[in-house]
């Protein structure tokens, strides 16, 4: 079941990497994390899979604002 879930994931890893190479670099660097937001959601999907990756990646955008914070933020 693992393994199919992380099978499942690679759709958003492309939607992510197409997000990487074509978008980010014409809007410029916006992330006040590091990884930046991306990198964590591709960290996220290859280490937990889909369900879980999904949800750490929505929480990690979720802070991404002016008041949820900065700074070095791994994926636990």
């Amino acid at each position: 079941m693992k393994r199919v879930l992380q099978i499942l994931s690679y759709p958003f890893i492309w939607l992510i990497r197409f997000y990487q190479l074509v978008i980010s670099p014409v809007i410029g660097p916006k992330c006040r994390f590091t990884p930046t937001c991306s990198q964590y959601g591709l960290e996220a999907f290859k280490k937990y899979g889909l369900l879980k990756g999904f949800w750490l990646t929505i929480k990690r955008i979720a802070r991404c604002n002016p008041w949820g914070g900065h700074g070095h933020d791994p994926v636990p």
